[in-house]
C-alpha cells in the first residue's frame, strides 16, 4: 500500500476574500475524486478525528445539492450545505458551501472551486474558498479551520489511497 503525508496542506489568502488551500495526495486523481464526491466515502474521511459524520448527502449534478453533518466532539452537531455549480469529473467542481451553524447562513455562503491534477499517480488539490467579504473569510480563519481541514484532508488521503 502506498504511503500517506500528514498535514501537509498548505493555506494562504490571496485576496481579502479568499482563502486557497493546495495538497498533495499519494493517489490517482480518479480515487481522491471518487472519495470526495461519493457520500459512503466522505463519510469516511469529512470529520478527520474531530467527531463522526452522521449524513453525507450527494446529488453530484449541476443545481443538484450536497449536505454533511457530524456529530462533533463535546456532543455538537456540525452541518455544512450547498449546491453544485460546474461538475468536470474528474477533474473541477464549483460549489456553494454554507455552515448552518450561525445566523443567517444563505448570507454568508461561500464558492469553493476544486481543481484536481494528477502527476506520475499523484493528484495535486487546488481549493480556492471566495467569500462575501473579509469579515466571512476572517471568521473562517478565526475558527480554527485550518486543524480541522488538515485532519480531513489527511483522512481524504487515506480513503483514496485504500481504493488502489
Amino acid at each position: 500500500m502506498p504511503t500517506t503525508t500528514s498535514g501537509t496542506a498548505k493555506v494562504t489568502l490571496p485576496a481579502d476574500n479568499q482563502i486557497r488551500i493546495t495538497r498533495e495526495f499519494n493517489a490517482p486523481r480518479r480515487l481522491v475524486w471518487r472519495a470526495y464526491t461519493t457520500p459512503e466515502l466522505v463519510k469516511r474521511w469529512w470529520a478527520g478525528d474531530k467527531g463522526t459524520v452522521t449524513s453525507a448527502e450527494i446529488d453530484l449534478r449541476v443545481g443538484g445539492r450536497w449536505r454533511y453533518v457530524m456529530a462533533a466532539e463535546g456532543g455538537h452537531e456540525v452541518a455544512f450545505r450547498g449546491d453544485y455549480r460546474e461538475i468536470e469529473a474528474p477533474e473541477r467542481l464549483v460549489n456553494t458551501e454554507i455552515f448552518e451553524g450561525i445566523p443567517d447562513p444563505d448570507q454568508h455562503a461561500s464558492l469553493v472551486t476544486v481543481t484536481l491534477t494528477e502527476r506520475d499517480g499523484r493528484t495535486y488539490l487546488d481549493m480556492l474558498c471566495e467569500y462575501r467579504d473579509r469579515a466571512d473569510r476572517d471568521a473562517v480563519v478565526e475558527s480554527g479551520m485550518e486543524s480541522g481541514m488538515q485532519d480531513s484532508m489527511d483522512h481524504l488521503e487515506k480513503v483514496a489511497v485504500e481504493l488502489s
